[in-house]
């Protein structure tokens, strides 16, 4: 089982959410960044473990993150790198989760 994505998501979204604060002061950017940082780690250690909901948790913080980085995008006019990169991220996360949970389930 693969569990690489959700730790590599996890040291990239603390680690621009606390470069986001340092650069900017953006308390938003540190909160979100190290929230879903958290979450997708908590996600990886439930794959890894081969414990139930892991890759639901996954899914839901790839949802939250496209979520998230949408209005920034629509904001920029899609001109911004970071909301793009955080965009795209969370799509991807969220197609490769949704198809992890949906074999996970249904064997799919």
């Amino acid at each position: 089982m693969s569990h690489h994505p959700s730790f590599t998501l996890a040291a990239l979204l603390a680690a621009g959410g606390t470069a986001g604060y340092v650069r900017a002061g953006s308390t938003p950017s540190l909160v979100g960044g190290l929230g879903l940082g958290l979450s997708y780690a908590f996600a990886g250690y439930l794959l890894r473990e081969n414990k139930d909901y892991g890759a639901e948790l996954a899914l839901g913080s790839s949802v939250a993150l496209t979520a998230a980085a949408a209005p920034r995008v629509a904001r920029t006019r899609a001109r911004a790198p970071v909301p793009l990169a955080l965009a795209a991220a969370g799509l991807l996360a969220t197609y490769y989760y949704q198809r992890k949970v949906r074999e996970f389930r249904f064997g799919v």
